[in-house]
């Protein structure tokens, strides 16, 4: 330490305290050379003659012998005054003149010490960002994992799939069903009205305009009648002679679905022909079978029609056909083409239920796993609109329905006796189908069955709705946001992709999850139709995971899963929702504990918790929230100009709910209409 005085004059007064400081006992620390003693310890000095009156007199005497002259003798009068008063006032204004002290060790430590403490910042900063990065690198990382799933679970689908389709070609019935259909496929309507769609209206398929039925015919070394015929007895086969004294009456029992939305499942009775139209699964966190299927299991089955390829329409189909492994499962093109994708997506949802319960040491079950999807995929029949097709003493008879690609009203003939069963119906044309058309068989019957999922409802005009989407969608994108629609996958998210292609070709669109895959699956089975559907082309592709979830920055996404419960749905909305720029438009129903329901409660300013890969993540909700509805089901207004249409004798409601059932049936009654409950039907005795 250093604190030599600046005054030369000071230093001489401060070395003849020194000296008398050296000559005392306590002074073995101290230096030996008083000058080292004035230049180490000067503070020191200056403290001991504050304190001591004795020291000062005698560093007086020794500053005395030295013969002190000029400043020196002044000073030291001053410094070594014996009064306390007169000594601290000089000593004290010495003080300033001293050179601070200097600790060269201190001084290195204290350096040292700051440079660590820069360099522990700095490490700090950089160990946050290496956290940032991990953590980064762990999410991507899941995101490429779940990616790398999904493209594995889609190549397995697709391989699923497609040796289905080689086994169904190993079943003579479905093959010879196929052949059916396609060789008498008539040519496509030159209009777009009901009559030109009802099949009744077009000429049986001959040579003048079927090229495929020539070229079979002549393969086959036959004339094309009698090739149909062969063909029609394999899909069609005599009908067995039914016992004397056996009931012929017709008879409707909804088995599920009939006061609710899910589940669907109608057993129709007559001549001891058993048959089922439609097996749906009921929604919910387990999905379930129809309610009261063991009602039928507890006879024979003679077949089942099933109206389209929604799951809780079809979606317990598989679980049937285990029990009935000889089922007939009777469809229109489209829908069998379509039903083995659904399937296939609910066994694996199912097996990831069971592994996440199995954690939980809870044991669950699914209803069906890969092997019973593909058994009941080999079980198909193609049914071409407007063909009758006999089951037993029944001969069932398919129309179109609106509603999605494929779907279908059925006509259930029991000798003289009919019932039209709508399935889920539409009036509208849509971009992938068309509005209903009720044939000639499906007129005048004595039961209609009529779905009444909207009969509470008057939807606006679909044109006004489309303009409401289209303008809402390009109002975010020219202001650099991005839209996302969750869909589900089969019909909406097909719908509004096309929309988008057709009233804004130069948006980016994104279609990702199973929506992409039904997607394909459209185009495919629409191919060699009349109408063809490209769905993916254009602007519109198939989302890349994981790069466009941040890649994507301006345009429209439309993913499953339509009620944001999982599904890459999720993973966009935990991107899109904090955006204040962007938009997340709910398009279709909402059940009422589901996240897409949590969130039109929540709107612009809360947050939002949701389930991404069974971890809940709670996302702030700043982009935009809105309703847009397309629905696909005839509103009360569009189910009115049904039942005047069908003019049956008596009208059964069902897929609703009960309270607008009530409001609705009674409507029905004002119109003329005799209405039924939704329980066993067995025409009026006489009627």
């Amino acid at each position: 330490m250093r604190s030599r005085p600046r005054s030369p004059e000071a230093a001489a007064v401060l070395r003849a305290a020194a000296r008398v400081v050296r000559s005392r006992p306590g002074a073995a620390g101290l230096p030996d050379d008083p000058d080292e003693l004035v230049r180490t310890r000067a503070p020191f000095l200056v403290q001991a003659l504050l304190r001591s009156p004795g020291l000062r007199a005698r560093a007086a005497e020794v500053l005395e012998r030295g013969r002190p002259a000029g400043r020196v003798r002044d000073l030291g009068a001053l410094m070594l005054h014996p009064d306390d008063a007169v000594a601290r006032a000089a000593l004290e204004t010495l003080a300033p003149a001293l050179d601070p002290p200097r600790d060269r060790a201190a001084e290195r430590a204290a350096r040292d010490i700051a440079g660590l403490k820069v360099r522990l910042e700095r490490e700090r900063a950089r160990l946050g960002y290496a956290k940032r990065d991990v953590e980064e690198a762990n999410r991507l990382l899941a995101e490429v994992t779940a990616a790398r799933d999904d493209l594995a679970e889609r190549a397995e689908s697709l391989a699923a799939q497609l040796a289905i389709a080689q086994r169904r070609l190993q079943e003579p019935r479905p093959l010879a069903a196929a052949l059916l259909r396609t060789l008498e496929q008539p040519p496509a309507p030159s209009a777009l009205d009901a009559a030109a769609r009802d099949p009744h209206n077009r000429p049986e398929p001959g040579p003048e305009h079927n090229e495929p039925l020539l070229a079979a015919a002549g393969a086959a070394g036959l004339p094309p009648a009698e090739l149909l015929r062969i063909l029609r007895a394999v899909v069609d086969p005599p009908a067995p002679r039914v016992r004397v004294g056996a009931e012929l009456g017709l008879r409707v029992v909804p088995l599920g679905g009939a006061t609710e939305i899910g589940g669907s499942c109608l057993l129709v009775e007559a001549g001891g022909t058993r048959l089922l139209i439609d097996a749906g699964l009921r929604p919910g966190a387990e999905p379930a079978p129809p309610r009261e299927i063991k009602r039928a299991l507890d006879g024979p089955l003679d077949g089942l029609v099933v109206t389209h390829a929604h799951n809780d329409h079809c979606g317990y189909v598989p679980a049937l056909v285990a029990l009935r492994p000889d089922l007939r499962i009777l469809a229109t093109r489209e829908t069998v083409r379509l039903m083995p994708a659904m399937w296939a997506d609910s066994a694996k949802l199912m097996r990831m239920r069971d592994r996440r319960a199995a954690q939980w040491g809870v044991e669950a079950g699914a209803l069906y796993g890969s092997l019973e999807v593909e058994t009941a995929a080999r079980r198909c029949e193609e049914v071409p609109f407007g063909t009758p097709r006999r089951l037993g003493a029944l001969t069932v008879e398919l129309f179109p329905a609106g509603h999605i690609l494929g779907a279908a009203g059925v006509v259930v003939h029991a000798g003289d006796r009919r019932a039209v069963v709508t399935g889920d119906i539409s009036g509208f044309r849509q971009e992938t189908v068309d509005g209903y058309a009720l044939p000639d068989a499906a007129k005048a019957a004595d039961l209609l069955v009529m779905e009444s999922t909207c009969c509470a409802e008057d939807h606006p005009g679909r044109e006004g709705r489309v303009r409401d989407l289209v303008r809402a969608v390009e109002e975010v994108c020219q202001d650099g946001g991005r839209v996302l629609v969750p869909a589900f996958a089969l019909g909406r998210a097909q719908e509004i992709a096309l929309l988008m292609r057709r009233h804004l070709p130069e948006v980016p669109v994104r279609v990702d999850g199973m929506a992409a895959d039904l997607s394909q699956a459209f185009e495919a089975v629409t191919e060699a139709g009349p109408r063809p559907l490209d769905v993916l082309g254009g602007a519109v592709a198939v989302a890349e995971r994981p790069a466009d979830l941040d890649a994507f920055r301006t345009g429209v996404v439309i993913s499953t899963s339509g009620m944001l419960n999982g599904g890459p749905a999720v993973q966009w909305a935990r991107r899109i929702l904090p955006e204040p720029g962007s938009a997340l438009f709910i398009s279709g129903y909402q059940d009422e504990e589901s996240p897409g329901a949590a969130l039109l409660d929540v709107r612009t300013g809360g947050r939002l918790t949701l389930m991404d890969r069974d971890r809940e993540v709670t996302v702030p909700v700043r982009a935009r929230v809105d309703t847009m509805r397309l629905s696909a089901h005839a509103d009360r207004r569009g189910l009115f100009d049904i039942a005047d249409e069908a003019g049956a004798r008596e009208v059964m409601l069902v897929h609703g709910v009960p309270r607008k059932q009530r409001m609705f049936r009674e409507s029905l009654r004002m119109r003329g209409h005799t209405t039924t409950d939704t329980g066993p039907w067995r025409p009026p005795h006489g009627a």
